[in-house]
């Protein structure tokens, strides 16, 4: 009854993921105050690079998984589905390497916002949905994949297996052109909201005074987030990036 519940909802979130997930992130981040590591904006902004830190690696990861072998996330129709068994690149190492990434990416937010109530809601709500996702896909490989069963035998589902890892790094060609295009927005979403948190932690940790002297700070690299996604559309438009 529980699995049939869980794949159920894993279901339901694939198809509502896209509006589901951002509305959930900007309940909890506007909806709850930022805490300051400290006590003040100083003190503060060693847990912010941690958090940014611990989020780029989870962009890193991601890039590294879609330019060495891309598996498309999305679905048909919303729903899961899947041509073929990606089991190469990252896959042979690791099942689900992108939600890897997005989990390390969310957790580097929780961590610049740091208010104890988003990292227990945001932790419980993005694990579950995580592992009913996980789940439901898990049901639909299973099923029109008979390889799937033994591949799952060999290849963790969330921890990546290390040996190896280096050999078919080396032995595969990296696609930069479809890391950049694949994720560009992905990656100029969580960007602009931890810009947002940071614009919220100035408003409450010094008030109207502390907003505007970080708003001046970030004001480029809000910029160049909202740029460089635009930029690689255009480019692909022209033909000049293609995949």
């Amino acid at each position: 009854m529980l699995n049939k519940w869980l794949m159920a909802y894993g279901n339901w979130l694939f198809h509502y993921r896209d509006k589901v997930f951002p509305v959930v992130l900007l309940a909890l981040f506007a909806g709850f105050t930022p805490a300051l590591f400290g006590g003040d904006l100083n003190s503060d902004s060693n847990l912010d690079m941690a958090g940014f830190m611990l989020a780029g690696l989870g962009q890193l990861y991601r890039w590294l998984v879609i330019g060495l072998a891309y598996i498309k996330r999305g679905g048909l129709g919303k729903r899961v589905y899947a041509k073929d068994l990606v089991t190469d690149g990252f896959f042979a190492h690791v099942r689900n390497p992108l939600y890897g990434g997005n989990l390390m990416i969310l957790t580097g937010l929780f961590l610049v916002h740091n208010s104890p109530v988003v990292y227990v809601l945001g932790g419980c709500f993005f694990g579950l949905a995580y592992i009913a996702i996980v789940a439901a896909e898990e049901q639909y490989l299973r099923a029109k994949f008979p390889a799937y069963g033994e591949y799952c035998h060999d290849v963790p589902r969330w921890i990546p297996r290390l040996a190896g890892l280096g050999n078919t790094i080396a032995s595969m060609r990296f696609h930069w052109r479809r890391a950049l295009l694949k994720d560009s927005a992905s990656c100029a979403m969580w960007l602009l909201t931890a810009f947002m948190i940071l614009a919220l932690e100035a408003w409450y940790g010094g008030g109207s005074a502390a907003l505007i002297s970080r708003g001046h700070a970030l004001l480029p690299w809000v910029a160049l987030t909202l740029v460089a996604p635009l930029t690689a559309l255009v480019l692909k438009k022209r033909g000049l990036l293609n995949v």
